[in-house]
């Protein structure tokens, strides 16, 4: 299974903001849109990832007071590929305990999946497999079904 798989599925609604913009409006767009990250743009290219841990941390450190997204944002976010594969994606997200990656087609941001997003598709893959299993068995000849079940 690859990213493509997912943002298939999940579809690519994006959400972005400048780096310039007040971290008060990041945030009000995150619980506005009940998203857990924006991604950072400035001039078509991605260039940070923002998510409440960033936001969180940042307040705590400054007190909040009139800070810009980009003195809070992941300046170095991960990124994959649509055609990375699941398995890389999980190890990669949990390598650096990212809980949201962009998806890029060269410099063009293509979706943002999320480590929910990964664990949802990894576990209706196994669901989907457990029903073939089940179905062919199904369809053995009952002497042979003895044990398989």
């Amino acid at each position: 299974m690859k990213v493509r798989d997912i943002l298939r599925v999940k579809g690519n609604t994006l959400y972005a903001i400048s780096p310039d913009e007040p971290l008060s409006r990041a945030v009000e767009t995150m619980a506005e849109k009940d998203i857990g990250s924006l991604v950072v743009m400035e001039h078509s290219d991605v260039v940070g990832m923002l998510t409440f841990r960033e936001v969180i941390q940042a307040l705590v450190k400054n007190a909040g007071g009139g800070m810009l997204v980009r003195s809070a944002m992941d300046d170095a976010p991960l990124t994959c590929t649509l055609e990375t594969e699941m398995d890389e994606v999980r190890r990669m997200m949990l390598d650096r305990h990212a809980r949201y990656m962009p998806v890029m087609d060269k410099r063009m941001l293509m979706g943002v999946i999320s480590f929910y997003d990964v664990a949802k598709a990894v576990v209706d893959s196994q669901n989907f497999e457990n029903r073939m299993l089940k179905a062919y068995i199904r369809d053995w000849p009952e002497g042979e079904r003895q044990g398989a079940e």
